[in-house]
């Protein structure tokens, strides 16, 4: 068993942005001992983050493997909902997009 382990660390700093880094850990380390490790030199965070691992999210417990990508999570500036209600309204229900075709008569989205 090797002594140390490689792990791609990525996170975006904003919308459009993002920052990979490939860093070696010791064998057996925690996603919590890995954010540590990384925090004074990539992030100026105050409170928990929340982590994944190839897209899925992990516990601070979970333990990093050879070849894991190490993702950070910003939290969300808006509701999808919301944001998905504004870009409805911006395209325009009647003769765009998605109900561009839709029966006479019927509601909009229908």
């Amino acid at each position: 068993m090797a002594d140390t382990i490689h792990v791609l660390f990525c996170f975006s700093p904003a919308a459009g942005q993002v920052v990979e880094h490939p860093h070696v850990f010791p064998a057996g380390i925690t996603v919590e001992a890995a954010w540590r490790e990384l925090s004074p030199r990539f992030l100026g965070q105050h409170e928990p983050p929340i982590w994944g691992v190839w897209g899925r999210k992990v516990l601070p417990n979970f333990v990093l493997s050879e070849g894991d990508r190490l993702e950070l999570y910003r939290p969300l500036q808006v509701d999808p909902k919301i944001a998905r209600r504004q870009r409805f309204k911006k395209q325009g229900a009647k003769r765009s997009g998605l109900f561009a075709n839709r029966r006479p008569g019927s509601a909009a989205g229908y």
